[in-house]
Parts: C-alpha cells; sequence; structure tokens
C-alpha cells in the first residue's frame, strides 16, 4: 500500500514541479494564479507527495457567484492519468476539498493527451503516440467523473492542439527549411517587403490590443479587451511576449524601386534587341519582363497608399507565452489591408527562432485548432491550413471532466442552467 499526503505547495514549488512534469503548461503555474486571484477568483496550489517526493499537482481554483460555487482545474491537474492509485487518490482528496469550499461541482480539463495524430489528423503507429489513453479516460468515469465526450470544435480550453516538435533544428537555416515550401516562400516575402518583427512594452499594449479587437470583430470570435492583457502582462512578466510585425513602408518602397528599375533597364535593353532584330525568343523575354516591370509599378502605386498610413504600419500581432517545457502562441490579430506582406507567417517564424530554437525549446505549441480536418468549408479551416504550413502534428486531449461534489446542488444547478437556455 503506497502513502500517499495532500500538501499545499508554495507558488515556488508548484512551478518548480510543472516545470518538470511531462504535462507542465502555462495555465499550471504561478502566473496563472496570480491572474486568476485578481479576477476574483481564489486559487491554491496542491499536491501529492510520496516518499518526500510531489508526485501530482493542480492550480485548484474555487469560482464564487450569487447563483453558485464551483472548483476548477484548468490544463490540470499535473498527474500521471495511467497511474490508477495515484489517481484515485488525488481525485478524491481534490474532491473532498472542494465540498469544503462548498462547490457544486468540480471540472477538471487534464493536459495529458489522449492521442496523438499527423499534421491531417489521420493516425498514428502506437509506438508514435497514437495509442489512445482509454484507460485514463475509464479511471475517471469510474471515479463519478462525466466525461463531456470527445467533442469537435473550438473550446474554451483547446481539446485539439496543432505542436512543431523543434527536436534537431539548431539554426534559423534549417528552421526555414522544415516549412512546407510556401510558407518558406512567405516568411522569405515578408522580410523582404520591410516586415520586421519586435516585442511591445507594456505601454504599448493598445497597438496589440486594436489590431487584437479588428480581427475578433472580423472573424466573430470573443476580444478579452486591453485591460485583460494588461492584467495578463503583469501576471505573466517576462514570460508573456506581445509581438508586433510591422511594415518600414520605406525601407518597402525603396527595395520595390531598386527592383522596378532594374526591370526597366531589362526591358530597355530587350526592346533595342527586338527593334534591331525581331526575334521569337527575345519577343517572349520582353513580353515577360515588361510583365514583370508593369508588376512592380503597379506594387509601388500600392505602397504609395500604404505610405498615407505612415511610416511604420503594424500588420499583425500575437501574444506568446514561455513555459519550461514550451512555448504557446496564444491570440492573435492581423490588419486585413496588409495581408499581402505576410506578416503573421514571419511573427510565427521570429517567435520559434527566439523563444524555441535559441532557448534550447524543442516544443512549439500553435494552440487550439477545431479537430476538423476533411471540411473545406469547416470555419477553421484558414487557422488550420496556415499552421500546416509550418510541418508539425496535432495533439488531442482527454477533454473536459466534471464530478458532482453536491449532488442535489449540482442537480439544482444544472436544471437552472437548462431553464436559461430555453
Amino acid at each position: 500500500m503506497r502513502a500517499f499526503s495532500l500538501v499545499t505547495l508554495s507558488p515556488e514549488a508548484f512551478d518548480d514541479f510543472s516545470a518538470h512534469h511531462p504535462d507542465g503548461n502555462f495555465q499550471q503555474t504561478s502566473a496563472a494564479g496570480r491572474l486568476r486571484a485578481g479576477q476574483g477568483i481564489e486559487v491554491e496550489y496542491l499536491g501529492v507527495q510520496e516518499n518526500g517526493k510531489i508526485v501530482a499537482g493542480a492550480l485548484f481554483e474555487t469560482h464564487r457567484s450569487r447563483l453558485s460555487t464551483f472548483s476548477v482545474v484548468h490544463d490540470g491537474p499535473l498527474c500521471d492519468y495511467h497511474d490508477h492509485e495515484l489517481t484515485e487518490y488525488f481525485m478524491a482528496q481534490l474532491k473532498q476539498h472542494a465540498k469544503a469550499k462548498g462547490s457544486a461541482q468540480m471540472e477538471i480539463v487534464p493536459e495529458m493527451p489522449y492521442c496523438l495524430h499527423d499534421s491531417r489528423g489521420g493516425e498514428l503507429p502506437a509506438d508514435q503516440g497514437g495509442a489512445p489513453a482509454d484507460d485514463a479516460v475509464e479511471t475517471l468515469k469510474n471515479l463519478g467523473f462525466m466525461h463531456d465526450g470527445f467533442t469537435i470544435g473550438y473550446t474554451a480550453v483547446p481539446r485539439w492542439r496543432y505542436l512543431k516538435d523543434l527536436t534537431g533544428i539548431t539554426d534559423e537555416k534549417s528552421l526555414l527549411k522544415s516549412y512546407d515550401k510556401r510558407t518558406q516562400w512567405s516568411v522569405k516575402r515578408a522580410a523582404s517587403m520591410g516586415v520586421h518583427v519586435r516585442e511591445l512594452d507594456e505601454d504599448e499594449l493598445q497597438v496589440f490590443a486594436d489590431i487584437e479587437q479588428a480581427t475578433a470583430e472580423r472573424r466573430n470570435f470573443e476580444y478579452r479587451g486591453e485591460a485583460y492583457f494588461r492584467k495578463f502582462k503583469q501576471a505573466y512578466g517576462s514570460k508573456a511576449h506581445f509581438m508586433v510585425a510591422q511594415i518600414h513602408i520605406g525601407e518597402y518602397i525603396a527595395d520595390m524601386e531598386s527592383k522596378r528599375d532594374v526591370l526597366q533597364k531589362k526591358v530597355d535593353t530587350l526592346q533595342a534587341k527586338y527593334d534591331e532584330h525581331p526575334t521569337t525568343k527575345t519577343g517572349r523575354q520582353l513580353g515577360e519582363e515588361s510583365r514583370n516591370l508593369a508588376a512592380a509599378e503597379k506594387r509601388l502605386a500600392e505602397a504609395a497608399e500604404y505610405a498615407r498610413d505612415g511610416d511604420v504600419l503594424p500588420a499583425a500581432a500575437s501574444l506568446f507565452v514561455e513555459h519550461a517545457r514550451e512555448t504557446v502562441y496564444l491570440f492573435s490579430g492581423s490588419v486585413e489591408k496588409y495581408k499581402p506582406f505576410y506578416a503573421s507567417a514571419l511573427i510565427q517564424h521570429d517567435a520559434m527562432l527566439h523563444l524555441c530554437v535559441e532557448r534550447g525549446v524543442t516544443r512549439y505549441n500553435f494552440y487550439g485548432i477545431d479537430g476538423v480536418f476533411d471540411d473545406p468549408n469547416s470555419e477553421g479551416r484558414g487557422v488550420l491550413e496556415f499552421k500546416q504550413g509550418f510541418n508539425g502534428y496535432v495533439e488531442e486531449l482527454m477533454g473536459s471532466f466534471v464530478l458532482p461534489v453536491r449532488p442535489l446542488a449540482f442537480k439544482l444547478k444544472t436544471s437552472v442552467r437548462k431553464l436559461l437556455r430555453r
């Protein structure tokens, strides 16, 4: 019989445990605790100790309102769900703790993968993570948890994730080569068009918030507001990176003018050659270079229009969060008008290079996708295809589980929810 004990951990001890746990993540850190506490949520760091070692842990949240009290563990608890005895003990202790807090229910969203898939959602061999963790799901069900099911679609805590393994990638050249051809072109194209990526200071977060809000309105998703992003930065500090990709329009125009001048010389030379001795080959070359020159002139005219917006134009912005085992791409937005500059691709490349490759971190987490791979009309198709361009793989999580803690209160809460939905 193993001897477990439930302990309260310091924020520092919890962070250390999360950093070394195979499922550790940014939601299970003291930074997330500070963010939740700032929202009026009661947070605690609980752990299971065995033989003097912490073997499981959770950022335990208690949410209170006039109508109900409930407990939540986002992206956790951090526990080996294949270890039945440990899981049974920890869940029983958390249930008891939730009951003492007056909670009607406890919801958990384990970070442990259910199974892995290839980039297109296809099955992988068992030795590559493709074997479903059905035993872990059944363990939780047998402990009284109700499973929300293997859902498809976007959820608050994404059940479907897109990731990239950076093992063996040591520099920018090998990183760029690891993408598909189209994405390689997009990254190079953005860099050649005067787009540069930099990190925003805390007093510049309005730039990020404005782009995020415009994108939310265009794509019809929830906008959290500038105040939330400021609180996020304050909670996560140097682990949160608000990045912006900006078009330096003067640099772009100078480059285009240089290319235009080179093309003009080619056209003039070919025209003179054709006038002196017309041939099909020279005519074909003249036609091709003339079209290239016309395209360059058109881009210069467009650039002049962009220049009316300013000298440095924010085109895309993203929030990245560091954890010891990964970097997470959490929020993003882009300016539709500047889509031809491919700023969104460059900002991803920059984050992978500086926040992963240079730090020796081999896991880049693109975070949520909707889990739909065979429907070209799916609302998440564009997001999926963008992420697939970086050549990664898919992680399917177990999903959400709810445990009734106070059955009568839970039943009443469920009934009220059903009435409100009518």
